[in-house]
């Protein structure tokens, strides 16, 4: 139980008419499910990228200067869609309250942000929209991410 959060007086009617305590969750565990369901999102948003570079090399518009690492956009479309399906198995782990989950989740996340930096300069509104993403993931797995695994072994009792 955390210290910044002191329990609150939660009940739960029993059969008996009596009222039982029910375990304590702390507020901060919102945060991790939000983690998981924008890991979820960010995994459907690297797919959405690689199947445009897969199937239309035109749609990205780059400078003169190119990507920051110069690769085909096929590559980078594998690229994505690979990075997709992982990120969605991470989300979907982190939502069950695996451990491997968060550690999952902050790799690829960190993995995340630097493919998202390395494609800049083909798209970067969109690019920096899934950067800042993959910080806020990052920030809620790293900061409140053990409060989940305890709300999960309240779940269980």
């Amino acid at each position: 139980m955390s210290d910044l959060h002191p329990p609150t007086a939660r009940h739960q009617a029993s059969t008996g008419g009596e009222l039982t305590p029910t375990p304590w969750t702390s507020p901060w565990v919102g945060w991790i499910l939000f983690a998981g369901v924008m890991m979820i999102v960010l995994g459907l948003f690297h797919a959405f990228q690689g199947f445009i570079a897969l199937f239309d090399d035109e749609y990205y518009v780059v400078g003169r200067s190119g990507l920051t690492i110069h690769l085909d956009y096929t590559v980078w479309g594998w690229t994505h869609l690979f990075l997709s399906l992982v990120v969605l198995v991470g989300g979907v782990a982190l939502l069950n309250g695996r451990m491997w989950g968060r550690i999952v989740g902050v790799i690829l996340s960190i993995l995340s942000i630097l493919v998202n930096v390395a494609f800049l300069a083909a798209y970067p509104i969109w690019s920096t929209i899934m950067i800042a993403v993959d910080i806020l993931v990052i920030w809620a797995l790293t900061v409140h991410g053990h409060e989940m695994k305890a709300m999960k072994e309240a779940a269980g009792r």
